[in-house]
């Protein structure tokens, strides 16, 4: 049942228009469920990704921020989008350059809150 909760997720994910590949990833670096076109190494993926998060919410907590809800990491083509999705999880999103990054942004909170909801 919690694969299959997963597979929902990663599918709602991809639905948002301008995501080019996504993953979601528990808070300690496990990667749960992943849509990608390409190969990568998914232990070091989700423990960085995890590490990134994990670091910017520290980092928010010294200087009082009352809460982060995501980090953007911005390349030249592409951005990379990293947001909590409740206690046990993050969700990891490719973004395309052509993207509304706030739209983007927006519905990717509808949806880790979904997330943060369910599992």
């Amino acid at each position: 049942m919690l694969k299959e909760k997963i597979s929902a997720f990663i599918e709602m994910i991809r639905s948002i228009e301008g995501v080019a590949a996504c993953a979601l990833v528990s808070r300690d670096g496990i990667i749960a469920g992943r849509s990608f076109d390409r190969d990568l190494n998914e232990p070091w993926f989700g423990a960085l990704s995890a590490t990134i998060l994990a670091s910017a919410e520290s980092v928010g907590s010294i200087i009082k921020m009352k809460s982060l809800q995501s980090v953007m990491i911005r390349a030249h083509d592409s951005s990379i989008l990293v947001m909590g999705a409740g206690d046990n999880f993050l969700i990891v999103a490719i973004i395309t350059d052509k993207a509304d990054s706030e739209m983007v942004h927006t519905q990717m909170l509808a949806v880790a809150q979904k997330i943060g909801e369910a599992i």
